[in-house]
Order: structure tokens, then sequence, then C-alpha cells
């Protein structure tokens, strides 16, 4: 599963040719969570409140390139990096 971003600890994965809706995994520290892309809401898991705000943030920032490395990981070719939340 490529790491596609980092920051404030946070770590953003998708896998390859994953299941749908296009969504990513966010990881912070022992917790984890799914993301859907298109309604940019988490569908699975959970993140502390403030690493769940800074994840959908980052997400709505890079809604665009996240679907065309959602698109990449169902070709099974690699994700490009998204800059991290600043």
């Amino acid at each position: 599963m490529p790491t596609i971003s980092k920051f404030y600890g946070i770590l953003i994965k998708m896998f390859f040719a994953d299941h749908a809706p296009p969504h990513f995994h966010a990881e912070y520290g022992e917790f984890k969570a799914v993301v859907n892309i298109q309604e940019l809401i988490i569908t699975e898991g959970k993140l502390p409140r403030r690493a769940q705000q800074l994840v959908l943030d980052w997400a709505e920032l890079h809604q665009q390139e996240l679907l065309e490395d959602w698109q990449l990981c169902l070709e099974r070719e690699q994700p490009r990096q998204i800059a991290p939340l600043q």
C-alpha cells in the first residue's frame, strides 16, 4: 500500500486495485480510518477529532489529485505523491 502523503504524523495511503467507492486510508498512531474521496467522509474506523479535521481539510484541497491517484491504483500503477498539509 503506497503512502501518498505525510503530514503532522498522519500517513495517507492507497491500496492497489482496491474496492469501490474511491477512498484512501489515513493512519495516525494506533488510529486508522477510511475516507471516501467523493463525499469527504470517514466510512470506516476513526481518528482523533483534530487529526480527522486535518485529513478532511487536506482531502478537500486535493480531491482531484486523490481521484487521479485512485485511478492509477486501479490500474496497478504507482500513484503520485500529493503535497502535505502545511
